[in-house]
């Protein structure tokens, strides 16, 4: 087991004040070893909304050439309609957004006339161009000293591709909703990433930007928990006041509260 010690207080909710630069002041309790560290992908190791924006041209851009009977006829708020009618008839697929986007373009090509077949060929393009994501600055810094001391994991609501983002020689496991039929907050999926390791929930950090899906969904299946605010993404201060939460902005604030370094 690795002997990084994690100061607990820095990764359980407090009745303390939230801090304004991604550290704490914390007392120094009894303190645990972390035996291993998973974490989120997107808004958490890059911004996604720009890597999405560029996925969408693309494919729309392809699909003007390819299909332009299914964009002639499928307007954005109609295509976002179909999509949620397909949410509300396959509620067990929710997780799965890789689907939802092929499943979406696949009824809209068939009602245009168009090969349901070129949703697959839609969704590769999408993918591609998805996986093209731009990392914060000290991301391959921490994980590389990360991978050298614990083993890490991915936990993901998201289909991104950490092997075509560079990413995947640090991890040394996976989960994906789409892939595990089941996606944050469900404490299987923690717990599932557990397994894998090794380890009992008490022993893992999880790191992840979304309170709900991240913090409250780890913590509900016993793991610990950091929340992560990137400064370009993060939430408004009225949202972020009163939270009973340290509140970090980068892998090297936690990295910092991890290893002792106020």
């Amino acid at each position: 087991m690795p002997d990084q010690v994690l100061p607990l207080a820095a990764f359980e909710s407090t009745s303390g004040s939230r801090p304004d630069a991604g550290l704490t002041s914390w007392r120094r309790p009894s303190a645990v070893s972390v035996a291993a560290i998973t974490l989120d992908l997107d808004d958490t190791l890059w911004p996604v909304r720009p890597a999405l924006l560029r996925a969408e041209a693309a494919m729309w851009a392809w699909l003007t050439e390819t299909a332009p009977a299914t964009v002639q006829a499928w307007p954005g708020e109609r295509l976002m309609a179909l999509r949620q009618q397909l949410l509300g008839e396959n509620p067990a697929r929710s997780h799965d957004l890789g689907w939802l986007r092929r499943e979406t373009l696949r009824r809209a090509l068939i009602e245009s006339g168009d090969h349901p077949d070129l949703a697959e060929e839609a969704f590769a393009v999408f993918f591609r161009e998805r996986s093209r994501v731009d990392l914060y600055a000290e991301v391959q810094s921490v994980l590389a000293r990360w991978s050298a001391r614990y083993p890490l994991a991915v936990i993901t609501n998201g289909n991104a591709d950490i092997d075509a983002i560079g990413l995947g020689e640090y991890f040394v496991a996976r989960f994906a909703a789409h892939e595990v039929g089941y996606g944050k907050p469900d404490p299987r999926i923690f717990r599932a990433a557990c397994e894998r390791l090794g380890v009992q929930p008490h022993e893992v950090l999880h790191v992840g930007d979304d309170r709900l899906l991240d913090v409250e969904g780890a913590r509900a299946a016993g793991l610990h928990a950091a929340w992560l605010q990137r400064p370009d993404l993060r939430l408004a201060e009225d949202d972020l006041a009163g939270a009973a939460e340290p509140v970090f902005d980068s892998l090297e604030t936690i990295d910092r509260a991890l290893h002792g370094q106020e």
